[in-house]
This record gives structure tokens, sequence and C-alpha cells, in this order.
């Protein structure tokens, strides 16, 4: 009987702890930059079978975000190691820039890469929490 009674209260424990660790959610990424800095966010491609299906580079739209802020894509040859790739693939790199910068800000910067390839448009979002210098 005693063993029983252990058993439910480990399942019992385990459930909560599943139950808890479901409810948290992502939270953004931070990114602190001052006033004329640029920084690399991430590569861009967009494979299948590890051979690039992009046509052209995607454009970008910053669906909210400070002003003194400014994205862009760097062409140049990736590896899509996350897909575990290992040759590089016609892509590029997502530079954001701050400039104009008077006082410190804290905004959410939130944007949409638009790809077309030979399967069709796709798109992809992310979403930052970024702190402005001057």
């Amino acid at each position: 009987m005693r063993v029983w009674r252990t058993a439910f209260f480990a399942l019992g424990l385990a459930l909560i702890i599943a139950r808890l660790c479901t409810d948290v959610r992502a939270q953004p990424s931070r990114l602190v930059l001052r006033n004329g800095e640029t920084i690399e966010l991430t590569i861009v491609y967009y494979v299948s079978n590890c051979r690039s299906i992009m046509i052209g580079l995607p454009e970008i739209e910053i669906l909210e975000g400070p002003v003194e802020v400014s994205l862009a894509i760097r062409e140049d040859q990736v590896v899509p190691r996350r897909l575990g790739c290992a040759a590089k693939v016609p892509g590029g790199k997502l530079i954001l820039t701050a400039k104009g910068i008077t006082e410190r800000a804290e905004a959410n910067l939130v944007y949409r890469l638009k790809y077309k390839t030979k399967e069709g448009d796709r798109q992809t979002s992310n979403a930052y929490i970024v702190t402005l210098f001057p």
C-alpha cells in the first residue's frame, strides 16, 4: 500500500512539473546597441536538402521598432549548420544598425523576412527587445 502511495505521489509531482514547464513562454532576446554600431543578427538562407531554393535575397519588413534602427541583408555565402548542412549556399547576413540615437531608449523590434523560393513564397519572423544608448 505504501509503495502505491509513493508511486501516485511521484506521478502527480511529475504531472505538475510537466504542466509548469509547458506554461513557460519564450521571452524575446535582448540586444544592446550604441549610436553608430552595427551588429550581425543571424544568417539568411532558404534550403531544401542542403541546396538553396531561394530566388534572390528576401525582403525585410519591420513591423514594429524604433526609427533609429534599420535592418539590411549583406549578400554572402553561408553555411546552414542548423539544418546539418556542411557546404556554403547563397544567402546573406542580417545586419542591424543604430543611428541618430540622442537618449537612452528601450523598444521592441519585430521584423519579418519574405522569401521568394522555387517552392513559392515563404516568410519567417523574429522579435527582440532593443536597448539603445547615445
